[in-house]
């Protein structure tokens, strides 16, 4: 009997940690098969965040490091540059990336260090049970705004591939989704050009990913999708934000 689908090689077979409707498993399998397609499993490094994600090396069979909070991409960096034929992959949360590690993000992308981010927007903080996030929408309840966020007191949302995009080093940034069978097929699409770019030598490529969070938003798993159709894109639109690439190829 031929087999129509399969786990990817590099996704260990054991039970995740993930809620039900969780989308960082779904994220964990695009990359694991992008890893696949594109030959780099022997060579891959992840790094590890402090989030819910803070255990995914357990769940990719290729190298793994892990980070302090907020300092994957710095880690990241080193890695690279001590190993530059190594495949460096930064996987992070919005608390991890756009709160505690803003810093290392934006200087990281300025400096256009040649390795690739995946950052995992669920508008809230998962792990430490529901408080507000920097990517937490206006208006959206959590353990730390009960009536919800207030752009007036806090500052509105972080849109992370907007601020990124201005800058002139990273080769490349988009925004895709994981809510649906159709953007989900994007965002594999996104994960893996945005490890080609770095095979190539391109530099910067940043993936932001909007996924769900049922446990914290108190919703069911169908909700959960719905709510990101219909709230998050809005605020957060999906699409390429800085191509270089294509960039060059225009001229």
């Amino acid at each position: 009997m031929k087999a129509v689908y399969e786990r990817p090689r590099t996704l260990r077979d054991t039970p995740m940690h993930y809620c039900p409707g969780c989308g960082h498993s779904i994220i964990h399998k695009l990359l694991s098969q992008s890893i696949d397609e594109l030959g780099i499993r022997e060579r891959t490094i992840v790094v590890a965040p402090v989030g819910c994600s803070v255990l995914i090396y357990n769940y990719l069979d290729c190298d793994g490091s892990e980070a302090a909070h907020g300092r994957a991409q710095a880690v990241a960096t080193g890695l690279k540059r001590a190993r530059p034929e190594c495949v460096v992959v930064s996987y992070q949360g919005d608390g991890d990336l756009a709160a505690i590690g803003t810093a290392e993000t934006i200087h990281a992308a300025n400096r256009g260090e040649k390795f690739s981010v995946i950052f995992v927007n669920n508008a809230i903080y998962g792990m430490t049970g529901g408080q507000m996030a920097p990517t937490t929408l206006a208006g959206q309840p959590t353990k730390t705004t009960p009536f919800g966020r207030d752009p007036k007191e806090i500052g509105p949302p972080l849109r992370m591939c907007e601020l990124l995009s201005g800058l002139e080093a990273p080769a490349y940034i988009e925004r895709v989704s994981v809510h649906d069978v159709k953007n989900v097929l994007r965002t594999k699409k996104a994960i893996k050009k945005a490890l080609k770019n770095q095979i190539e030598g391109a530099g910067y490529s940043f993936v932001e990913v909007l996924s769900m969070c049922p446990t914290n938003w108190g919703m069911t798993t169908r909700q959960a999708s719905s709510w990101i159709e219909e709230n998050m894109i809005p605020y957060y639109p999906l699409g390429v934000y800085k191509d270089r690439g294509k960039e060059r190829n225009a001229k």
